[in-house]
C-alpha cells in the first residue's frame, strides 16, 4: 500500500467493511490512476487534463467495466460488488443513470477492497477495463 493508511485500523477482512467506505477508498485510488494516465499524455494544460480525467471517471464506464469482470469474480469479490450495488442511494446522481451510478459504486467498492487487501494486479486489471471503455467511447465519437 501507499503507506497513508494505518494498517492496524483496517479490519483483518476488508470485505466486511461498509461498502460505501470501500467505494470511497476505491474512488480515491481510481482517481489517482486516472490523473496519472492523464498527466502521462504530456498535456501541459490543467484544464485539458481535467477534461481528460473526467471522461475516464464517468459512471457509465465504471458500470461497463464491472459488467465485464463480474463473471470472473471470486465469491468474496462478488459479495462486495453485490452489497455495494444493492446499497440504498441517499443522494441523487448528477450525471449518471441510477443503475449506472449503483454499478459504478460497486466498481469503486471492488477497487477499494482490492487496494486494501493489497491485490494490486487484480485491481489494475479492473481499472484497465474501465479505461478501455472510455477509449472505445472516444473512438466511437471520433468516427462520427
Amino acid at each position: 500500500m501507499f503507506g497513508f493508511i494505518d494498517d492496524e485500523k483496517i479490519p483483518e477482512d476488508p470485505a466486511r467493511m461498509n461498502e460505501i467506505v470501500l467505494a470511497y477508498v476505491g474512488d480515491c485510488v481510481y482517481e489517482l490512476y486516472v490523473r496519472n494516465a492523464s498527466v502521462g499524455t504530456g498535456e501541459p494544460r490543467v484544464n485539458k487534463l481535467n477534461r481528460m480525467s473526467s471522461l475516464k471517471s464517468r459512471a457509465s464506464y465504471q458500470a461497463e467495466a464491472i459488467k465485464k469482470i463480474e463473471p470472473d469474480l471470486d465469491k468474496t469479490e462478488a459479495g462486495v460488488v453485490r452489497r455495494a450495488r444493492n446499497k440504498k442511494i441517499t443522494s441523487k446522481p448528477r450525471n449518471a443513470e441510477p443503475m449506472d451510478y449503483k454499478s459504478a459504486t460497486a466498481f469503486e467498492a471492488l477497487v477499494g477492497y482490492l487496494y486494501l487487501t493489497g491485490n494490486n494486479e487484480r485491481m489494475e486489471h479492473i481499472i484497465g477495463l474501465a479505461f478501455e471503455e472510455s477509449e472505445k467511447e472516444e473512438e466511437r465519437k471520433d468516427e462520427k
